[in-house]
């Protein structure tokens, strides 16, 4: 089971701004833990809590694990993220089950999924 996520940031504001803007997150006041500055996310996804970081071992990445985010409209969070100056990266695609992914660049550099749910 996975416990917190982290999501490495360059500009904490920044992504903050990113992610309430396309996700609707509320996020709790930044703090500073171990030489770096993390906000966690209000609400858990799925049993899981998760911040955005900034600090030295945070390096956003287009390579390497990514992160699907549930949605209810995946064509409302592209437009929200397209707005923002996002990428589309792996363009909407309809899964087997009628579900729906694709994947955008988040305002930090870092391939994140969306996903709908069949």
């Amino acid at each position: 089971m996975i416990l917190h996520v982290e999501i490495a940031a360059t500009d904490l504001d920044r992504a903050m701004t990113f992610y309430r803007a396309v996700f609707g997150v509320a996020f709790a006041q930044p703090i500073d833990l171990h030489e770096s500055r993390m906000a966690y996310a209000e609400g858990a996804m799925e049993g899981a809590s998760w911040a955005l970081c900034q600090g030295e071992v945070y390096v956003p990445t287009q390579n390497g694990t990514i992160l699907y985010f549930a949605v209810d409209d995946i064509d409302a969070v592209l437009s929200r993220a397209e707005t923002l100056g996002s990428a589309v990266l792996f363009p909407k695609t309809t899964l087997a089950d009628g579900s729906h992914v694709a994947e955008i660049g988040d305002s930090e550099g870092n391939r994140i999924a969306l996903q709908t749910r069949g």
